[in-house]
């Protein structure tokens, strides 16, 4: 008897897929691995820019750079430019990535990179919404494209790989806040098509109800914690030692993220929800979830490709960084006000976001896959922003880190600096590629980062 993929519990007509099992890859085979992990692309988001001088290696002296509005984006283009030559270099770490300390080995860095930044857009607004398809408002009329100008990286790489699982895609987006302060195109990132949103999902609960289609079976179980238990037992006797140890992993991780959950609903029925002053959750312990959420996806085969804005564009409402400040600061208006010490303040920020690209990484080292290997060798997972400085609003020297080994194609622990002005499409380009499609070009590209690649 033939098993499929994944082995379901299922239990008053709900069903649960679990992680790959090896013993139960074929029946009558035990131990057996007949499925190839799949690669994973998590691109991930950073708001508003980035404090040069705390990041790029050789900004450490760079003066501080003076506020540029509207759409002078470009400005200080010709001032602005890294003093390395091009090259391949051992990474080092700056004052900000000093939380990837521990992953130095996974990730490198790669600067140079442009986006074409045309008028026609607020300068945030573009920054997020044209993020994956490298085309501004005015390319797009130019092309007969209505903005939000065609499909999305993701999607593109989606329609190519996701035939094998439940959705194409996943869009994530860590917006607390419980109003709308900007249009949709300051929080999303990822799109189906000409004026087709993918919207992101925001809220832990609602993603955890699509990942687990929970209303189809709420009158049957009162959690996914008690669907899993009511199985998981007579399964255990079945399967071999080390898939036991999987699935214990694998229980806990959802009935953790099920408490989660719950105390944060907990912490929204307190609140004041008409009157929208504050983001409501703490932002670590929101971040943190939302990214578990998603690697519970991976992990259960629902997607491959995934989508996480660790912030929103501008918005300018107060968060409360724990940890961090005493109070709610509003990350956008601190980008303006680097001056002096300001951009001190700023950095704390930018370390905050880098810890959680960190504990994304950490996670993807100690899930396993189907050969036992860890899920970041299966992965590539990016952490760039759509602005370079949130300051002068530039559209150049763009942020950028990738971890991942995407299954051996990347040598990692490096410092990738491409020659100034290399389109971040051409990275789009070569995202696809690693992920095994097969198009001549994407966007506005011009070629590929072949230094990525082993």
């Amino acid at each position: 008897m033939n098993v499929s993929r994944r082995k379901f519990l299922r239990v008053n007509g709900a069903t649960l897929s679990l992680p790959f099992l090896s013993s139960v890859a074929c029946a009558g085979e035990p131990g057996s691995v007949t499925d190839k992990p799949s690669k994973k692309l998590a691109i991930v988001y950073l708001p508003n820019g980035i404090v040069r001088r705390c990041f790029f290696p050789g900004e450490e002296t760079a003066e501080i750079p003076d506020f540029i509005g509207g759409f002078e984006a470009d400005k200080t283009k010709n001032e602005r430019r890294f003093r390395n030559k091009p090259g391949v270099y051992p990474i080092e770490l700056t004052e900000t990535m000093q939380p990837l300390a521990p992953h130095v080995n996974d990730v490198s860095m790669i600067t140079g990179l442009d986006r074409t930044y045309k008028n026609g857009q607020d300068v945030h607004a573009q920054g997020a919404s044209c993020y994956l398809t490298s085309l501004s408002p005015e390319q797009a009329q130019r092309q007969g494209i209505a903005h939000p100008n065609g499909r999305t990286l993701d999607q593109v790489i989606g329609d190519a790989v996701g035939f094998s699982t439940v959705f194409n895609t996943l869009e994530i987006s860590c917006n607390g806040f419980t109003a709308p302060k900007e249009p949709i195109e300051f929080d999303n990132i990822s799109w189906y098509g000409t004026g087709k949103i993918a919207p992101s999902i925001r809220e832990p609960r609602k993603l955890y109800d699509r990942l687990f289609m929970r209303e189809s079976y709420r009158r049957h179980v009162a959690d996914v914690t008690d669907l899993v238990l009511a199985d998981a037992k007579t399964l255990s006797r079945k399967i071999a030692s080390d898939d036991r140890h999987t699935l214990d992993e694998f229980i806990e991780m959802v009935r953790g993220i099920e408490l989660r959950i719950k105390k944060m609903d907990q912490m929204l029925s307190k609140v004041d929800v008409k009157i929208p002053t504050n983001e409501v959750l703490p932002r670590g312990q929101y971040i943190q979830l939302q990214m578990d959420l998603m690697l519970l996806a991976f992990q259960m085969g629902m997607t491959n490709v995934c989508t996480f804005m660790i912030g929103p564009e501008r918005w300018d409402a107060t968060l409360m960084y724990e940890g961090v400040f005493d109070q709610p600061v509003q990350h956008h208006n601190m980008t303006h006000n680097q001056k002096g010490d300001g951009y001190k303040d700023l950095q704390k920020i930018d370390l905050f976001h880098l810890q959680q690209y960190a504990y994304l990484i950490q996670r993807m080292k100690e899930i396993k896959e189907v050969d036992g290997s860890p899920m970041l060798d299966h992965s590539l997972v990016a952490f760039g922003a759509g602005l370079g400085d949130g300051a002068t609003h530039q559209y150049y020297d763009l942020p950028m880190i990738v971890a991942g080994k995407a299954q051996g194609q990347i040598k990692q622990g490096r410092l990738i600096k491409l020659p100034s002005g290399t389109l971040n499409s051409n990275l789009w380009l070569t995202f696809a590629h690693l992920m095994g499609l097969e198009i001549d070009s994407f966007a506005d590209s011009n070629g590929v980062v072949s230094d990525l690649w082993t």
